[in-house]
């Protein structure tokens, strides 16, 4: 049976992939230090599961709205107040079943066959490819390590021509751990109000796990926000990550464009999900805070070990948690056997030979670099940057 040309359009993500190749090689006893996970290595705080509980137990098991239950999308609301000082209503809001369809609903309302999609490298695996389902066309915008990996005004203005639809990007950025402040954000935006017809999706779902200071969201400049969407979900910050819960906050008309798409796909996401979200969101935020911090204290073990390895240079993250050094010294070395021609090769060597898992930077869009995770057990750390710098010591 020949199946649809929709599946020849976009590829697998290869941070699942990796992850199922380190699965593989456990279940043959192989000891794998996994640092190609992205969620967090903690459990959801128990208050948010207490509430989940009480959901149950008060049988909210039937059918949500399309767009989420009325006290979640208020709840987003408040969130967006108190934390970012952006005034929003529920009929602009819509919750969904994890960020990543957030994404989806928002790019397929957006862009139409042929138009162009602006995203700066290194960018989140999936970005690019639900472009490509679109029929848009992704235009690449390289950063650099030396840049802090964050495009600059005359990038995005030399990017832009008359298909240009979306600009999509990523604060804090999965995978270089990038943060823009107030003032990149503004030089950005600038470049925007001279190109009204441009939309922007600003994915915030790594928002509380910032090293450098206050989140900032580019939509808190009003005159542009009537074309911005922005994507968060509770995954990142709350330990979420299974219960699939993301949400967008858009200009009405784009809100109700994701509302009818989701409508067609999954309709609304978990009911119980959605009412200790409600508690996610409007309780105290200590335990986000709490992991943020221990996350604080792996980004510096994780920079010090990388630091004694010779040929690795690496961007120290500003905000998620992971590192995405450059690794291309690498390339064109042996270790007698195994022969290093990319970073794709760079990380199965590391697989099979450190037995640590990683993810290779053409996925998001910067072939001379690798993505590592530092969510993570402290030992895991430890024990994973000693076997990568006894691995890349063989390669000659």
């Amino acid at each position: 049976m020949q199946l649809s040309s929709i599946l020849s359009r976009f590829s697998e993500p290869e941070t699942l992939k990796m992850a199922k190749l380190s699965r593989e090689l456990r279940a043959q006893g192989v000891d794998v230090v996994d640092l190609s996970v992205g969620e967090p290595d903690f459990d959801t705080p128990d208050h948010i599961k207490v509430a989940a509980k009480k959901a149950i137990d008060e049988n909210w098991s039937h059918y949500t709205p399309v767009p989420g239950y009325p006290d979640l999308r208020q709840a987003v609301c408040q969130k967006l107040k108190r934390d970012n000082n952006l005034d929003y209503k529920p009929e602009e809001i819509v919750t969904s079943t994890g960020a990543k369809q957030s994404l989806a609903n928002a790019i397929l309302a957006l862009v139409d066959d042929g138009e162009e999609v602006i995203i700066p490298t290194p960018y989140w695996v999936t970005y690019s490819e639900l472009v490509k389902i679109a029929r848009g066309k992704v235009v690449e915008v390289h950063t650099s390590l030396e840049s802090g990996f964050k495009i600059t005004p005359d990038q995005l203005e030399a990017a832009i021509t008359p298909k240009t639809k979306l600009f999509l990007f990523s604060s804090p950025c999965n995978p270089s751990g990038a943060v823009y402040g107030k003032k990149e954000l503004e030089a950005l935006a600038g470049v925007f109000r001279k190109h009204p017809g441009i939309a922007i999706i600003s994915d915030e779902i790594y928002e509380y796990i910032n090293y450098i200071g206050k989140h900032e969201s580019i939509a808190q400049f009003a005159d542009l926000k009537d074309r911005i969407i922005i994507v968060n979900g509770l995954s990142k910050g709350f330990a979420m990550t299974g219960w699939r819960l993301g949400y967008i906050a858009a200009p009405v008309e784009i809100a109700k464009a994701c509302e009818k798409l989701q409508g067609q796909f999954t309709s609304a996401t978990n009911s119980i999900t959605q009412k200790a979200a409600v508690t996610a969101l409007t309780a105290d935020l200590k335990p986000s805070y709490a992991m943020v911090e221990e996350f604080t204290r792996r980004r510096q073990k994780t920079m010090e070990l990388v630091s004694k390895i010779p040929g690795i240079k690496c961007f120290n993250p500003e905000g998620a948690f992971y590192i995405f050094p450059d690794i291309s010294s690498f390339f064109g070395k042996s270790d007698g056997t195994t022969t290093i021609r990319n970073s794709n090769d760079l990380c199965m060597y590391l697989l099979n030979t450190a037995h640590v898992s990683s993810v290779m930077g053409d996925a998001f869009g910067e072939p001379h670099c690798i993505r590592f995770s530092f969510a993570n057990s402290m030992p895991n750390i430890e024990k994973a940057w000693g076997r990568i710098k006894e691995a890349l010591a063989k390669l000659k």
